[in-house]
């Protein structure tokens, strides 16, 4: 540890060192460098100037000595030309080999009254320069400073940061060595804590008395490790009373991981498998049913509540089994035992079968001498008397009529026969059947049908579906005028609705309307002769054909009830010409029965 640190401490120090090196020889260097320059070129023009100056008043010395002289002084090459170009004296150089100066630009400049300067490498000499020229009576000055002075300077700038910067990381090695001695000595505690921490002591503490961050650090993982202490023992005594509430519980209950593996399960669940319960193994080795297998995977998978029958667990009992996503993965399955209630239903659903069935002669027997004494008696208030009779049994009649059929519906003794049929051809079955009611009641029926797909259904549960919702519409939502029954495309599915023009329904009513006997004005049923049982007995078929139905409504905007059936593919053999043949309706009673 102590070598990685010392090697990050150095890699940080040269770093630093590198970049300091590199910002003073671009910066600070080439700032001294241009104001050197400047200096250079400050003084190199006043002593052109001064070399002008002289040239035209000094009429004792010839211009070559007036140029040597200059030159010493300047510490310049110093040159005399006249106006053709020709080089009259130099210092450093014989005028007579010189080549003709007409194009330098200093000297063109010098020629039209100012001072010229550039910098160029000089073709006699091979050195670069800064030459500056003045103008003179006939000619032109011309000062040329060597460059390579500037060059020795900035060698010797740049050996001296190098050898700063070695100096510099010298003391760095020093300084990281020492600094990553003392950080490592006091992360190896912290380590040490850290490792005992990963082995499950959480008892384990740091101690450290400077103020620095590691100092923080280690305090916060110290009070880290106190509340991880308290967390745990919570923890543990959570545990405990969760194991104890789960084994006092009458369900069995069982934990699956997100691989399906059996993480823990009750008291209960254990007493059900008969021992057969393997913790860790997969799920499917404890439980196998098929239909619980394929929910709770995909439950897993859709992290979603399901929710199935299992009646393999023990001979003769059965389960509803909620298998529900947790949020860290995995899921609960809950098994509650409906075995007593399903019993006690099946009691209740033979009990309302066979009084309704005994009941049925009796009251077709009074209806039918009810009547016959209607027919009878002279008008009066006998008569009177016996129309209520045969009201009432009228009434009774089919209300044991619709409980049979809510009967034989929830015990699934009305078996569906199901054909591939049209959204079109129920909706036209249904419009032909109650377009002369409708016209009689001075109601339009409209039909809306937008579906193109098909549904495998029982024709015969479906229009009874239909017959019971545009019933309960003339009953309820006549006041509107008109009714509009339609099927449309929804997802994978095809939604079917009824709809009515009338007041509507609150909506504290809406959750309750599909329950036996319930009813939303219980005088305006009786009234119109309805048993209650209309909207149950729809529901229970829709369940029947796996979908689903529910009203929507709002008061002064109608109501509409709507179900959803599953959509299927119309099958390739089936040609286009050959359309189903019109579905055969059995003989329905007066609620929408069917005998």
């Amino acid at each position: 540890m102590r070598s990685r640190i010392f090697l990050k401490f150095l890699a940080a120090f040269v770093v630093v060192i590198v970049a300091a090196t590199l910002i003073l020889d671009f910066a600070i260097r080439r700032s001294w460098e241009r104001s050197l320059r400047e200096q250079i070129d400050h003084s190199l023009r006043v002593n052109a100037l001064l070399f002008a100056e002289r040239v035209n008043t000094d009429k004792q010395h010839s211009v070559q000595e007036i140029a040597a002289d200059v030159g010493k002084v300047a510490s310049a090459r110093a040159t005399v030309i006249d106006r053709s170009g020709k080089v009259l004296a130099d210092t450093d150089a014989d005028p007579a080999t010189m080549e003709n100066h007409a194009s330098r630009p200093e000297f063109q400049s010098a020629l039209r009254g100012e001072v010229g300067s550039s910098t160029r490498e000089s073709r006699t000499v091979g050195v670069e320069f800064l030459y500056m020229a003045a103008p003179v009576q006939g000619g032109a000055v011309r000062l040329a400073y060597p460059l390579r002075a500037i060059a020795e300077v900035q060698r010797q700038v740049r050996r001296t940061l190098l050898v700063s910067s070695l100096i510099a990381v010298l003391i760095a090695m020093v300084l990281a060595a020492f600094a990553s001695g003392r950080l490592a000595a006091r992360l190896q505690k912290i380590v040490r804590f850290s490792e005992k921490i990963s082995e499950g002591d959480l008892s384990a503490r740091v101690e450290e008395s400077s103020g620095d961050e590691i100092a923080q650090v280690a305090s916060a993982l110290d009070k880290t490790a106190r509340r991880l202490e308290n967390s745990f023992r919570e923890i543990e005594h959570g545990k405990q009373r969760l194991e104890a509430l789960l084994d006092s519980m009458q369900e069995a209950v069982m934990g699956i991981s997100a691989d399906g593996r059996v993480q823990w399960a009750n008291r209960t669940m254990g007493k059900i498998l008969q021992g057969g319960l393997k913790t860790g193994a997969p799920f499917i080795e404890s439980i196998r049913d098929a239909e619980f297998v394929a929910t709770a995977r995909r439950a897993l998978e859709q992290k979603s509540v399901q929710t199935v029958l299992v009646k393999t667990l023990l001979p003769g009992r059965s389960f509803q089994a909620t298998i529900a996503p947790m949020t860290g993965g995995g899921a609960v399955a809950v098994f509650y035992d409906m075995t007593e209630l399903e019993r006690v239903e099946k009691t209740r659903r033979d009990f309302i079968a066979n009084v309704s069935h005994e009941l049925r002669t009796p009251l077709t027997s009074i209806q039918g001498y009810a009547e016959t004494l209607v027919e009878s008696t002279e008008p009066g208030s006998g008569r009177d008397f016996l129309e209520i009779i045969r009201k009432n049994a009228a009434r009774m009649s089919r209300l044991t009529e619709d409980l049979l059929v809510l009967a034989r519906v929830e015990s699934g003794e009305q078996k569906l026969s199901k054909q591939l049929v049209s959204p079109g051809e129920l909706l036209d079955e249904v419009h032909q059947n109650f377009r002369e009611v409708m016209h009689a009641h001075h109601i339009e029926l409209e039909v809306a049908n937008t579906s193109n797909q098909y549904v495998e259904v029982d024709p015969d549960a479906i229009f009874q579906v239909f017959t019971n919702l545009v019933d309960n519409a003339l009953k309820y939502g006549s006041s509107g005028g008109k009714i509009v029954i339609g099927a449309r495309d929804v997802g994978d599915g095809v939604e079917f609705f009824v709809q009515d023009m009338g007041q509507g329904i609150a909506s504290e009513h809406l959750p309750r309307l599909f329950e036996r006997f319930y009813r939303v004005d219980k005088a305006r049923s009786r009234e119109s002769g309805g048993t209650g049982l209309g909207l149950a007995i729809a529901k229970h078929i829709i369940i029947a054909h796996g979908g689903t139905i529910r009203a929507e409504s709002e008061l002064n905007h109608g109501a509409s009830f709507l179900f959803r059936l599953q959509a299927t593919d119309k099958p390739k053999a089936q040609s286009d010409h050959a359309k189903m043949q019109p579905v055969a309706h059995g003989e329905r009673d007066e609620a929408g029965g069917l005998e």
